[in-house]
């Protein structure tokens, strides 16, 4: 379990707070590009505690500034797009993406008022149909590479949904290796369990109750974060093992999604509004090729069209006792981020980790927490945390390795650990 002050450290993330400070030194999704069209109105946003808006200029360029006009502090999320930036419909002062006063209105002939005036602005950057923000002043560093952001349109989905908790918590449930077979569990003999390969436990797993043996669980340190081991027995005599990472600061690099096992991967990034709410952003690939439209739509049909989860607290997630009986081992369904989000909001907003009781199979999440708390106090000590890219040849993201293999029983979890290291000096290499 956390102490108090280290459970504080990792979920308070708004302005002035170590952990803040910790998130600022990183890229962080501000938004999907799709939230805000060529044209279309500026939108409020809230991020690690700020209340800011996001617009387009007149030449499709985003940017983010305070939510509050420094004159009278109207709300700009109601401005006009024009004339080189965002007006304030209040009294007309006019700023650029970058926070300059641009204009006036009222203010005597040749003023230089506006140019003493500088709004709060970060800067802003969109990849891969997100709109990534830097919330710090001073050279923002790279936006890490990670082979997701570069795969061609079509062979990419991305989405986000609202998590009713802590950013952490979303997060630490990527690390947890145990309630995969569990909580996402088909039960046997359902039409959900004949529908999936036997290589497939990764991602539709049967459920086989009090017969899952112990999980074998190691992890290790990388320079991005913690790359996490585990062989996990399928109820039917064989194993699948999973190479997945977590990635500093809130984010994830794990098998499954979209693009199925081997041909990509899945990232979730876990982004605070503030210290109660967070989204979680989807973003999965395809190596091989473009991506069936279906499988994103089966994942969105879950939402309303403000990213909302239809299941969702206030109505127990719609949970079917019957399907419990029948087809799912949590009855919320056969789309897993519906019990992802029961499982991490019904700790409460911010999880007590002083009242956790972590065991064996928990070492990953212990490990990665152990990784979090030591990348803050670099920042506390006034270094760069790990993970902070500024140079274009330490942007090679080659090495964030994601696998699910079917398990040879031959070899040790450590064999597969030496495995993957090699294959990251074989990909450093080819780079």
């Amino acid at each position: 379990m956390l102490t108090k002050a280290e459970n504080d450290l990792l979920t308070q993330t708004g302005p002035g707070t170590p952990g803040g400070q910790f998130m600022r030194r990183y890229w962080q999704p501000v938004a999907l590009s799709a939230e805000i069209p060529a044209g279309g109105a500026p939108i409020p946003v809230r991020l690690l505690s700020e209340d800011l808006v996001l617009f387009r200029d007149e030449k499709g360029q985003p940017g983010l500034l305070g939510l509050h006009c420094s004159h009278r502090g109207a709300d700009l999320s109601y401005g006009r797009i024009e004339d080189g930036g965002l007006r304030c419909i209040y009294h007309g002062w006019l700023y650029d993406r970058d926070g300059r006063c641009l204009e006036q209105p009222g203010e005597p002939a040749g003023s230089t008022f506006h140019e003493r005036v500088r709004h709060m602005s970060y800067p802003c950057q969109e990849v891969a149909d997100v709109i990534f923000a830097y919330l710090r002043q001073g050279e923002p560093p790279l936006i890490p590479a990670y082979e997701a952001l570069h795969a061609p349109a079509d062979h990419r989905w991305v989405t986000k949904y609202f998590n009713d908790c802590n950013y952490l918590q979303g997060n630490d449930g990527n690390a947890d290796a145990a309630h995969v077979p569990v909580l996402h569990g088909f039960l046997p003999g359902s039409d959900l369990a004949a529908r999936q390969p036997k290589e497939a436990s990764f991602s539709g797993p049967n459920y086989v109750g009090r017969q899952v043996t112990m999980l074998e669980i190691d992890s290790e340190d990388t320079d991005y974060g913690t790359r996490i081991f585990h062989r996990q027995p399928d109820g039917r005599g064989d194993a699948t093992v999973r190479i997945m990472n977590m990635v500093l600061p809130n984010l994830c690099a794990v098998p499954g999604g979209p693009a199925g096992s081997g041909d990509g991967y899945l990232i979730y990034w876990h982004v605070p509004i503030d210290d109660e709410h967070s989204w979680r952003y989807a973003i999965a690939f395809k190596r091989s090729g473009p991506l069936d439209p279906d499988l994103g739509r089966r994942r969105t049909s879950v939402m309303t069209p403000d990213y909302h989860l239809t299941r969702n607290k206030s109505n127990r997630y719609l949970q079917d006792r019957e399907e419990m009986r029948t087809r799912t081992f949590s009855g919320l369904g056969e789309i897993f981020i519906v019990a992802d989000s029961w499982a991490t909001e019904t700790p409460g907003q911010i999880q007590d980790r002083t009242q956790e009781h972590l065991g064996t199979i928990d070492r990953a999440i212990i490990a990665w927490h152990r990784r979090m708390l030591a990348a803050i106090r670099d920042c506390q000590e006034g270094r760069d945390p790990p993970h902070v890219v500024r140079s274009p040849e330490h942007n090679d993201m080659s090495h964030v390795l994601v696998r699910a293999d079917a398990a040879d029983p031959a070899k040790t979890l450590d064999e597969y650990r030496q495995q993957a290291n090699l294959r990251r000096e074989q990909l450093t290499v080819q780079s």
